[in-house]
């Protein structure tokens, strides 16, 4: 037992098993599956967070029939073709000591039927605020036909060795938490209208469920403790969209009541306000479930897990020994340190890597297998271990640049046994991150340099700042340099629907050279004495333009954003806190005009012109305009190097201005080709 976290590490019965500890994996999407069992990636993945000590492992929620397919990286917990997946994945997590729970999971109208070529279910013809297309109602025989498929699926886990199955449908606005709703169960028959109505499907499923669960194995279920916080889609006058905590507090006491339960996994949030499933740092501060889990907590005897950016062992020691519940979830924060458990119990809770709550990782499997925006071994457990028994000759390595990439490439090249120096122009380390975390909304953005730096302190590395190095200071010197010098923002006024003036040769955009036309860095870094009026030329669609507004307006400046794009953010929706950052600066006073792109600046007016119909119109009194276009590459160190002989890696902004996660990436993945 950890002697500065005693309940923390301390062994609890969970059904007829005993948890180790009271750390807990949380399901969460992974995508590593490609022919909906688990991947070779998926098994790694898990054992990873089992070696680094978490007691009880959800996996990723798993579909229990075909009318249920949101994504193709989905796994189909109804195929037979899992079993032997779900005994891959056990054989790896179990020699850890780590208990297996397998997640059963219908996601009703929250979905559409683009990969499964079927209709969605559900209780009700009501769509989703998100997919907004129409549900197929359920009929009698198909609730029958879910309730076999729950049971078949979980009739498959067990003979794929798990420990336990967790049924999921209720939380998050899910299939079963349909059913739970009146907003969204219109039904006159046995499955709607009062309160054991409502919850009849929950209750046979969990009941039948029971049966095909042997005695030694664990059920449990998951359910929200509160629907939202007041902050989404408000309802028409009496009719209630969502259920509070006091209606999720009386539906843990029935279902526990029905005696078939051994614990309780809680969350929150429906998909009308999608933060507070997975609220960002900006968003929702850490531990913002907490309250409501412990009411629900009071009133049940099962354990119960509590989740809600649990971030650091202080914070999960408090919630545990005041009885706020009997587990900690985590899912964000386990994705970015699967280390967590070992380096709390052995007194390093300054080693672990911070989920800084971007929601990159929520962001990473619209698109793709799951990643995160500062640890790069997710999914890539088993290729990127340090001690995966390559010898490796120690080299003379320069790492030229202080940011996340600079800093990433240094703090690996030392822990493979190079010798690294890393120079950084400036006094300080940190990069352009430094110039993002003065808006108040992303400061623990600086989470990811800050431990960066703080991890290169206890290496060997030389560190050298306020030192621009040059060709003469590495040839001869090193034998192998980093370039990770980052980037510089663009100032000729055009944008990408103009490609052709991107030229060097081509005229700048009209007024784009006056006195009071700033780059955004001018800004951020507070170089700049700005006037009162400042007009925000947006060019990317991603957070710059929203970082820079809440920049001004926090200091008192009167902000207008304009962008050529209809949505403005577009490049950071998958994160699902677009809403919330609109939300937030409106109310400052923020205004936004879409479909737009500068024609001219000239003194204080800038003229407009629609990008649709051509139309002009013109702004007066604008007293500054800062461009934010996109930005250019520092690469004129490596181009010099080019034939030096030297082995020499561009990484990060300097290689192409992007992502502080492709920075991380290249820079880890440059160190380990060294």
């Amino acid at each position: 037992m950890s002697q500065g976290y005693p309940t923390l590490f301390s062994p609890i019965a969970l059904g007829p098993r005993t948890a180790g500890n009271r750390i807990w994996l949380v399901a969460h999407a992974t995508e590593f599956s490609t022919d909906g069992t688990f991947a070779d990636a998926s098994v790694d993945y898990y054992a990873e967070r089992a070696r680094g000590g978490a007691a009880v492992i959800t996996m990723e929620a798993m579909a229990v029939h075909p009318s249920s397919q949101p994504r193709r990286g989905v796994v189909k917990a109804y195929d037979a073709a899992v079993v032997d997946s779900y005994r891959k994945v056990a054989a790896a997590v179990h020699p850890h000591g780590a208990m297996l729970m397998a997640q059963l999971w219908h996601r009703g109208r929250q979905t559409d039927g683009i990969i499964s070529r079927l209709p969605t279910w559900a209780p009700s013809a009501v769509p989703d605020t998100v997919y907004r297309e129409i549900p197929h109602e359920m009929t009698v025989r198909e609730i029958d036909e879910l309730v076999a498929h729950y049971v078949l699926s979980a009739r498959l886990a067990m003979e794929g060795g798990v420990d336990g199955i967790e049924v999921h449908g209720l939380a998050h606005g899910y299939l079963l938490g349909q059913f739970l709703s009146p907003a969204t169960n219109h039904r006159t028959d046995d499955y709607g209208g009062s309160f054991e109505n409502r919850l009849r499907i929950v209750r046979r499923i969990v009941e039948e469920v029971r049966r095909v669960v042997p005695a030694d194995r664990v059920l449990g279920i998951r359910l929200n403790s509160n629907d939202g916080d007041g902050r989404s889609a408000k309802s028409a006058p009496g009719f209630k969209q969502e259920l509070g905590n006091a209606e999720w507090v009386r539906i843990a006491v029935e279902v526990e009541s029905w005696g078939a339960l051994d614990y309780i996994s809680t969350t929150q949030g429906t998909y009308l306000d999608r933060m507070q499933i997975y609220g960002t740092s900006a968003a929702r501060p850490a531990g913002y479930e907490v309250a409501d889990t412990a009411n629900m907590a009071r009133a049940v005897s099962l354990p119960v897990v509590a989740v809600g950016r649990i971030t650091t062992p202080e914070m999960a020691e408090n919630i545990l020994a005041t009885g706020k519940a009997e587990f900690v979830g985590m899912a964000r924060q386990l994705i970015a340190d699967p280390q967590w458990p070992v380096k709390a119990r052995e007194g390093r809770p300054d080693d672990i890597r911070p989920c800084i709550g971007a929601n990159w990782c929520v962001a990473s499997f619209a698109r793709g297998p799951l990643s995160c925006i500062h640890n790069p071994q997710v999914g890539r457990e088993r290729e990127f271990r340090l001690d995966d028994g390559r010898e490796r000759k120690g080299r003379r390595v320069a790492v030229v640049g202080g940011g996340p990439a600079g800093l990433r490439a240094a703090l690996t090249a030392s822990e493979l046994g190079h010798q690294v120096t890393l120079f950084e122009a400036s006094d300080t380390l940190g990069g352009q991150v430094n110039l993002l975390t003065r808006a108040d909304s992303y400061r623990e953005w600086s989470g990811v340099t800050d431990w960066l730096s703080a991890q290169l302190a206890r290496t060997d590395v030389e560190v050298r700042l306020k030192h621009r190095a040059t060709a003469g200071d590495l040839v001869g010197r090193f034998e192998a340099v980093v370039v990770a010098t980052g980037s510089t923002p663009v100032r000729h006024g055009w944008t990408a629907r103009r490609p052709e003036r991107w030229s060097r040769d081509a005229a700048a955009l009209p007024g784009s050279d006056q006195w009071n036309v700033y780059a955004p860095a001018e800004v951020l870094s507070g170089s700049a004495e700005l006037p009162y009026r400042i007009l925000i030329v947006d060019d990317t669609g991603d957070r710059q333009a929203f970082v820079t507004a809440e920049y001004l307006v926090g200091r008192r400046h009167a902000v207008h954003v304009v962008s050529q794009y209809p949505q403005l953010g577009h490049a950071f929706a998958d994160g699902h806190d677009l809403p919330f950052a609109f939300g937030r600066l409106r109310r400052a006073g923020v205004t936004f005009t879409p479909n737009v792109e500068v024609a001219a600046i000239e003194e204080d007016t800038v003229t407009l012109a629609d990008v649709f119909t051509g139309e002009t119109s013109v702004l007066h009194d604008i007293d500054g305009v800062v461009l934010i276009l996109g930005n250019a590459a520092d690469d004129g160190l490596a181009r010099e190097l080019d034939g030096s002989g030297l082995d020499v890696h561009l990484v990060g902004d300097a290689q192409a201005p992007r992502r502080i996660f492709n920075a991380i990436w290249e820079a880890d993945a440059a160190a380990r080709r060294l």
